[in-house]
């Protein structure tokens, strides 16, 4: 499946450098077109147009009308930890109406970049952020609560779970102001108490840009 990238802005999941990017061809040989960092045109005459996701919903881009909506459009987000670098799935967003052609397209450009897929339908977080993140908060707050050191909650998931590492470390290295901002969209969007930041990333958020 040939595609062409056209770059609006940053990309989380495509950085500079990264492979995806050299495999693009011109604009007229592509059946499928991929907005990196942003940025929806109807193209029609292609199987797929691909829309890169921050936390906003792919209807922000493509509008909405009564749970009707869907097009060849299909939004994407490669899932990165913060300033870890990018992980190796994607997620990818379907509207109620979006063409099953436009799905098995975007699948194929990413599987053929050695990437993992999943499907999920057109919601703030998608399937990671909205599991994950109140995971994050919830031990953020039992850190404040005293009930146990971070080191030893991190010990005790990867022990105790398996987890290839723990909820403190993890949500730390990849930015607790950029948890801030992921949850702060989320709550506003959701209302959920879960997504609420934790005091950690509230603070983390208001020392942004302090030595």
């Amino acid at each position: 499946m040939r595609y062409a990238i056209t770059t609006l802005g940053p990309s989380v999941g495509f950085p500079d450098g990264d492979p995806f990017r050299s495999g693009g061809v011109d604009m007229g040989q592509a059946d499928v077109v991929v907005h990196l960092g942003g940025g929806y045109a109807p193209r029609p005459d292609k199987i797929a147009v691909l829309v890169e996701l921050g936390t906003e919903c792919l209807g922000v881009h493509t509008g909405e009308s009564a749970g009707l909506e869907g097009s060849n459009a299909v939004g994407f987000a490669r899932y990165r930890n913060g300033t870890d670098a990018p992980s190796q799935l994607v997620e990818l967003v379907r509207q109620p109406a979006t063409l099953p052609s436009a799905i098995v397209a975007a699948r194929a450009v990413f599987e053929a970049a050695g990437l993992s897929v999943v499907v999920c339908a057109d919601q703030p977080g998608r399937i990671l952020d909205r599991l994950l993140r109140p995971k994050y908060n919830a031990a953020l707050r039992l850190l404040d609560e005293g009930l146990a050191t971070a080191k030893d909650m991190d010990l005790t998931c990867r022990l105790g779970l398996g987890y290839p590492d723990g909820p403190i470390e993890r949500v730390e290295r990849g930015g607790l102001a950029h948890h801030f901002d992921i949850c702060k969209a989320l709550f506003e969007a959701c209302g959920a108490p879960a997504y609420a930041p934790a005091r950690r990333a509230i603070v983390a958020a208001a020392r942004r840009g302090t030595p």
